[in-house]
């Protein structure tokens, strides 16, 4: 049994299809199928059922992921402690955060850090989901909520206020009221966030027209007239086509974290970026 085909269960397991482990992994899907072949023949079993709606694990499948998960939890420890030790300023740092964050608040941090560090790659996600730093799938992760793994060393970055924005020039709603107004707010799955409850219990006579879970799409539907939006002001402020309407109460702001796995600490580059980081962003209200 190869540790690289157990990588590749894994991915199969976690993803579902062969096509959505494959771009995981970045591999291409027929060589997936040939190296689950060989785990399989490898195991002496079936590990996966193929159905119309992907791969479910098997009984022998389900007792082999329970070992596969503790093999790659030691291969990605070993691989943090190794990355952890090394006193070289050059190589690969993977940074997570929100698509709307990474655009206009790491973007010129990241541009200062590849000028005075250009043997670093920087690899930027911007993704909803919360990426797990013990599996490596980011070094580094910037988020909305407080770091609760034993693991990981995280602080609190900066608070970050919110406003509400209409499309310039256009009418501003009266607090209280809204009727006659549209919202554009977060999707349903985010519908618990404190600004989507403030804006509906503050213009409970708004209708909700549109919904994205994308800030920046928010803030050009808004521009473009599609209804009022409430967005982190170092968005809103710097849109173009935005203003925004004073209300007697401001929009909940939010907390962003940083943190990273304790394996990592001593890694270089990974402490180059936190200084460019806290200098430039820790500060900012």
């Amino acid at each position: 049994m190869e540790w690289s085909d157990v990588r590749i269960f894994l991915a199969i397991a976690r993803e579902g299809t062969l096509g959505a482990a494959a771009r995981r992994l970045g591999q291409t899907q027929p060589t997936m199928g040939r190296r689950l072949k060989a785990l399989e023949a490898a195991t002496g079993h079936m590990l996966f059922q193929r159905t119309a709606d992907g791969f479910v694990l098997t009984d022998e499948g389900s007792i082999v992921l329970q070992h596969a998960l503790r093999m790659e939890e030691e291969a990605v420890a070993l691989e943090r402690q190794l990355q952890g030790s090394t006193r070289s300023l050059e190589g690969m740092l993977r940074i997570s955060c929100s698509d709307w964050f990474g655009l206009h608040m790491l973007t010129p941090v990241l541009a200062e850090f590849s000028l005075a560090h250009p043997k670093v790659s920087v690899e930027l996600l911007t993704d909803a989901r919360l990426l797990n730093l013990s599996r490596r799938e980011a070094d580094l992760v910037f988020r909305i909520r407080p770091f609760t793994e034993p693991e990981v060393i995280s602080r609190k970055l900066m608070h970050i206020g919110y406003g509400l924005y209409v499309a310039k020039g256009t009418p501003h709603p009266t607090a209280g009221d809204g009727s006659g107004f549209a919202i554009v707010t977060m999707d349903e799955a985010f519908a618990e966030m404190p600004d989507v409850h403030w804006v509906t219990r503050m213009f409970p006579k708004a209708t909700i027209t549109m919904r994205s879970n994308n800030r920046d799409v928010q803030a050009a539907l808004c521009a473009r007239g599609a209804g009022m939006a409430v967005l982190p002001r170092p968005l809103g402020d710097n849109f173009e086509g935005l203003e925004r309407v004073e209300v007697p109460e401001a929009p909940p702001g939010r907390d962003t974290f940083v943190g990273y796995h304790r394996d990592l600490k001593r890694l270089p580059r990974l402490r180059a970026f936190m200084d460019v980081v806290i200098s430039r962003l820790a500060s900012t209200g």
